[in-house]
Formats: structure tokens, sequence, C-alpha cells
């Protein structure tokens, strides 16, 4: 990998896999959310296959039951982030949650960036017993709400 100056450094999706796997033995990293495109199902796969911390699926699962099913099946990730605002209802994100759960994974709820100050979304975490809750660093109101 050389850095050229005139255009971006490219990497192939194996090549950014073992750059990840390099900071992971550098650093004191517990998961890594959404680490290749969100349609890259392969790069997720592949990458997974020997991850050795919580592969945390955002836009490539979008809190639906139906990509967390796809991803369960190609062994994809180990790790959901749920956003309700990804799928429209609750009782959907909580569907897709419970799949996320009987698939042995950890599910992260999320706030959206820019937010209201309603803290539903804590009640939700508690209620799921999903012990994640993903607000950002208490600098805003409505983080710290939740």
């Amino acid at each position: 990998m050389g850095f050229r100056s005139d255009e971006p450094d490219m990497l192939e999706a194996s090549e950014l896999g073992d750059l990840y796997r390099e900071l992971l033995k550098q650093h004191p990293i517990v998961l890594l959310e959404d680490p290749s495109g969100q349609v890259d199902w392969s790069a997720f796969t592949e990458f997974n296959k020997n991850c050795a911390v919580e592969l945390v699926g955002d836009d490539l699962l979008a809190t639906n039951i139906d990509r967390v099913k796809t991803a369960e099946e190609k062994k994809a990730c180990n790790s959901m982030l749920l956003k309700i605002n990804q799928i429209g209802t609750i009782t959907e994100a909580i569907a897709a949650g419970n799949e996320a759960f009987s698939a042995g994974w950890s599910v992260f709820v999320s706030h959206r960036s820019g937010e209201t100050t309603d803290d539903f979304i804590a009640d939700l975490t508690v209620g799921m017993r999903t012990g994640h809750l993903k607000s950002g660093a208490p600098a805003r109101g409505e983080r710290v709400a939740k």
C-alpha cells in the first residue's frame, strides 16, 4: 500500500480486512460497525470467519428482519444495530432484534443524530435486555436524555 499524492489509496475488501485485523491486534477495539459496504455481503462474511470482536451490522441489516435472516444464513455478522427509524415501526424493530437474539447475536439499540430528547430508546434497551445503547457522547440534550 503506497501513498500517492495525486489519488486516494484504494483497498480491496481482503486488504481492508487485513488492516482491521492489524488494528484489532494493536488497539483495545471491542467492536466494528459496518466495516464494509452496506451491500457487500461477501466482505462481511469473509471478515466474520475469524473476527475476534463483535461485528455489528448497521446499514447492512437496516433493522430489517429479512436482512437479519440473510446475514444469519451467510454468517455475515454477529451483532446488529437496531434503529427504529430504519424499519419504520416498533413492532418490526423488535422482530428484527429478536431474530438477531435467536441467532445468538448481541443487539445495540441506537439513536439517530439530531433526534429529539424523547428517551424511549433507553426504555427499549432495558425492555429488550440488549445491554447496549448507542447514543453518542453526552454533548447535547438528546444524547443526555437517553
